[in-house]
């Protein structure tokens, strides 16, 4: 609250992408007065442009340009030579090209005008989309503009531009971020009623899209890596990061190609399990209705994460100099500030997540454990979300802080990685088995671990470390089982949320690209993936936690129960038939009946409760 409370205070962000004049004034905005400074506090809001009196002899000073700059209606866009033509061009167009205190009708009889209007001749000019700045045409004067400029945005630190690159983009993040959601919406219709053919289909576009994408960062490496006018320290960041993504786009092509080529027998029992949720799900239909409320809810919370951050970007205070002029001078310690802020990003939306996972797992629970299969209970949605705000916010909380702190530094706490291990050593037999659905396994870990937590409480009751003692303690004895049944299904719900980002990247590549004003966009990108991805598993965790859900509680059942009369399963037979056969083609077995996990002393078979 601290950092929200100073960034609002102290910050401007529109400081950065609308531009500002020599005498305190946000373009494009009404300002409020600044002390010691006479010129401030005027309403800008028709006054778009940055307009300097000299622009074809700018200089730095200390990542400032030493002309007067103010903020003008537009731009001059004919070559002006005399105070006649200034004075005309301010009648004809309504912008001013002179200091504030001069009016229109001192142009020419003003003896200081030479002094408060620009220099004579005033070259014709462009806006330009980053800045908002006046860009002179002429060669002679765009040469010593642009070298200005360059020189400007290089000294400028990384945090700094980055938020320009977002401001000055931010209409294109926000309609890709759209696309995102419309394909997340779409794929959870699709898997609501899986057929195979859409199976195929969705496994032929991430396949293709994967090659495609790609390709498009190759040749835009290249592309860009050839461009002989590459000055802009944000275009050479740019070149980096593409081959960065380039890398990383072809390793993951090649992995999941093999893991889909690998995986390709099991399809016909992911489709069995997928029917099996669906089922489920048909009995809690709201529960598609889910991923809407969270999305909401990031979408607020992530609009007034980028507001803060924007704020932190210009958080300063304006110091008066010599005739009445201005200058933000920014702290030291924002880039740290930043980084805290940005460790809040990954926590604040992991929780909300696990709120969401959560009221799933309470619902599938509350479904599970219910004794007439044909009779849901009444509205487990309502209950689940409620035993969530009244006794299970402390676990969120654990749990999301734990992938925060675990994904950002890269540190594996010595707990975790002891259950972890376990979870290894279960995926080492699964791969040994033909299976090679570890490598999923373990690439999800955390995610698996925490989901399962999140099960149990909502089971037992329990605090986040008691349940994850309790989960880890089930999911050792059972895991060779299970996590043969679940890691295809996890796998083709992966791969839909690959779907969704790399398509929406695409998307991304061809907009940015199209823009290459807009200078510095691979950050931005990043920052587009990162939300394509989190709605994609927003609304595809619905399957996904509802399957893991509906397997721990079949392991609870097992160990609780003995399919005697006095203390019958829960399982149903559908359920049950597809464990039994899953379990046949994973360790080779031949006979039909399914046997619990552990020996019963008498030998009770496990029976399903009817």
């Amino acid at each position: 609250m601290f950092l929200t409370g100073y960034a609002v205070l102290a910050g401007a962000a529109e400081r950065l992408v609308l531009g500002y004049d020599s005498f305190g004034n946000i373009c494009g905005r009404k300002n409020t007065p600044i002390k010691g400074a006479p010129l401030s506090g005027q309403d800008m809001t028709n006054k778009k442009y940055v307009f300097f009196l000299n622009s074809c002899s700018l200089e730095m000073q200390s990542l400032k340009i030493s002309s007067v700059s103010l903020c003008v209606s537009s731009c001059p866009q004919e070559q002006l030579n005399s105070l006649e033509d200034l004075q005309s061009f301010a009648r004809n167009n309504g912008s001013y090209l002179c200091v504030y205190n001069l009016n229109i009708s001192s142009y020419t009889l003003n003896p200081k005008a030479a002094e408060l209007c620009p220099t004579l001749p005033v070259p014709p000019s462009k806006s330009f989309q980053l800045f908002n700045r006046c860009v002179p045409q002429n060669p002679e004067c765009y040469s010593k503009y642009a070298s200005a400029l360059i020189s400007m945005v290089n000294e400028m630190d990384v945090f700094h531009r980055t938020l320009s690159a977002i401001l000055a983009g931010r209409d294109t993040v926000i309609g890709l971020s759209l696309l995102a959601l419309a394909f997340s919406f779409i794929l959870v219709l699709a898997f609501r009623f899986l057929r195979t053919l859409l199976v195929h289909t969705l496994i032929a576009l991430v396949v293709f899209g994967l090659l495609f994408v790609s390709g498009v960062l190759w040749w835009l490496y290249y592309d860009y890596s050839n461009d002989p006018s590459t000055e802009l320290e944000t275009e050479k960041e740019n070149v980096k990061f593409l081959l960065g993504y380039a890398i990383f786009s072809t390793i993951v092509t090649v992995v999941l190609i093999t893991l889909t080529f690998v995986l390709r027998k099991r399809l016909q029992f992911t489709l069995q399990l997928f029917r099996i949720v669906a089922k489920i799900i048909g009995r809690i239909p709201f529960l598609l209705f889910q991923p809407l409320w969270t999305f909401l809810i990031l979408t607020v919370f992530w609009f007034f994460w980028v507001a803060v951050l924007l704020s932190l970007g210009t958080a300063g205070t304006a110091h008066t100099t010599s005739g009445g002029q201005v200058e933000y001078r920014a702290l030291s310690a924002i880039c740290f500030m930043a980084w805290y802020h940005f460790i809040g990003l990954i926590w604040t939306s992991e929780f909300i997540l696990a709120c969401q996972q959560m009221t799933i797992a309470g619902a599938v629970v509350t479904c599970y454990f219910n004794r007439n299969k044909n009779s849901p209970p009444p509205h487990p949605i309502l209950s689940s979300i409620s035993v969530l705000f009244c006794y299970h916010l402390g676990t969120a909380v654990k749990g999301s802080f734990l992938i925060a702190i675990l994904r950002i530094p890269r540190v594996v706490l010595s707990y975790l990685h002891n259950i972890l291990k376990q979870k290894e050593s279960a995926c080492t037999k699964c791969l040994l088995k033909g299976g090679f659905c570890c490598f999923w396994c373990q690439e999800s870990g955390l995610t698996y671990f925490n989901q399962h937590a999140y099960t149990t409480t909502t089971i037992n009751g329990t605090d986040f470390c008691t349940s994850a003692k309790d989960a880890v303690f089930i999911l050792a004895k059972n895991s060779a089982k299970l996590a043969s049944i679940t890691c295809v299904g996890d796998f083709i719900l992966f791969l839909g949320k690959v779907f969704v980002v790399c398509f929406t990247v695409f998307g991304g590549l061809m907009a940015f690209n199209y823009h290459r004003e807009l200078q510095a966009w691979v950050v931005p990108l990043l920052l587009v993936g990162f939300f394509a991805y989190v709605m994609s598993h927003c609304f595809l965790s619905v399957f996904e936690v509802t399957a893991d859900a509906m397997f721990l509680c079949f392991a609870v059942d097992m160990e609780t129960n003995d399919g005697s009369a006095e203390k019958p399963y829960f399982v149903d037979q559908e359920l049950l038939t597809f464990v039994s056969q899953s379990n046949r083609l994973t360790e080779g077995q031949k006979h039909r009946n399914m046997r619990p996990f552990q020996d019963n002393e008498d030998g009770t078979e496990l029976q399903p409760m009817v």
